[in-house]
């Protein structure tokens, strides 16, 4: 090897030459060769740039749609009915007060009923007639208080005993209006909350109602006992 220093030197300086003369060769938008196959590094960041806004798309297309699947199901909850109804009970509760006043005795809640016995048993004639229709007359004024004060005592109990089913209504309905799972079941509960104060403002006007008839019948009986009281007095005046 010592022998041929010189042809070493030239074989070395020929490979230097050649390499340097394929990298000036290459030109500024690098390509390179894998098998046959040419890898153009700007052509493939183009490539990825590309699918990466191809993939923004559809993540964009898949946000919106579970975007309108959230809006249907919350939709879908606001249409939902209150599973729950305590409509049954209060209509039964009125309709319970409403029997109690029906089957008020002797003078009805009716107009024409009360001018009829007011002016057949506390005024006019009916305090001016013989002896024994006079009797008579008082006789059935007491029977008209007493029946008042039995019928006021049996609505006040009707709606005291309503009480109880009361409590349990508005325990349920404001528990479904708590846990409502839309604007639906939330209106539904508060209507028949609504429903619920209406029914008792029916029980209490049912019972001031029964309440005064007996009032008032028992003052127009006391009126109509003074009113007696001074005919006798008249009568036992002119024998005198």
């Amino acid at each position: 090897m010592k022998k041929y220093p010189l042809r070493r030197a030239l074989l070395a300086g020929a490979i230097a030459l050649s390499v340097t003369g394929t990298m000036t060769a290459v030109p500024a938008q690098a390509q390179f060769g894998f098998g046959g196959i040419v890898y153009d590094p700007t052509n493939y960041a183009s490539n990825v740039l590309q699918a990466a806004r191809a993939l923004q798309q559809i993540n964009n297309q898949i946000q919106q749609i579970q975007n309108q699947a959230t809006s249907l199901i919350n939709e879908a909850k606001n249409l939902a009915s209150l599973p729950v109804s305590t409509l049954s009970t209060l209509q039964s509760q009125v309709n319970q007060t409403r029997q109690l006043l029906s089957e008020a005795q002797r003078i009805a809640y009716d107009v024409q009923s009360i001018q009829q016995a007011f002016d057949g048993r506390y005024k006019g004639a009916a305090l001016t007639g013989d002896h024994a229709q006079m009797v008579a007359n008082a006789n059935a004024r007491w029977e008209d208080s007493v029946g008042a004060l039995e019928d006021a005592l049996r609505v006040q109990a009707g709606v005291v005993g309503n009480i109880d089913g009361a409590r349990a209504s508005i325990d349920t309905l404001v528990g479904a209006s708590q846990s409502a799972s839309g604007a639906l079941q939330a209106a539904q509960a508060g209507n028949q909350l609504l429903a619920l104060q209406s029914q008792q403002l029916a029980d209490l006007t049912a019972a001031i109602a029964a309440q005064g008839r007996a009032q008032a019948l028992e003052s127009a009986r006391n009126a109509a006992i003074e009113a007696e009281a001074r005919e006798r007095f008249r009568r036992f005046r002119g024998k005198n």
